[in-house]
């Protein structure tokens, strides 16, 4: 990552992809809820292209904290863990409600391990914060 910190410690890149993250959140969701209704109905999909959407949506709120945090490689491994996660969790669950290729769901564990070390990083990056920040 190339950003570097204001000295209120913002990191613009993590919120800049937070917004982009929530727009496409947003607007995958009413494709889906609009123009893809009859698709995932034929393919029983509905529930799962729910689900991608909404773990897609709830992951924007912890990549929009590392931007508030001072930037460090835990922020760092956080930020590419939820990005990751989101793209191969809800990305292939997306893909799977369109396509009904049952052999894409593989991938949403991988993206599932990506959010779950995303948490992990981030509890170590906001002790961290915490700790350089109260003394």
């Amino acid at each position: 990552m190339t950003s570097q910190p204001s000295p209120a410690g913002f990191t613009s890149v993590y919120a800049i992809t937070a917004c982009i993250l929530g727009a496409l959140a947003v607007a995958i969701g009413a494709f889906g809820a609009h123009a893809l209704k009859a698709t995932l109905e034929m393919n029983d999909r509905v529930s799962t292209f729910d689900t991608a959407s909404q773990y897609h949506f709830y992951h924007i709120f912890p990549i929009l904290i590392l931007a508030f945090i001072r930037r460090s490689k835990f922020s760092d491994w956080a930020f590419g863990s939820f990005l990751s996660g989101i793209m191969f969790f809800s990305g292939s669950l997306y893909v799977l409600s369109i396509t009904n290729q049952s052999s894409l769901g593989a991938l949403a564990p991988i993206g599932g391990v990506g959010l779950i070390l995303g948490w992990v990083f981030l509890i170590k990056a906001l002790w961290d914060h915490r700790q350089t920040t109260v003394r």
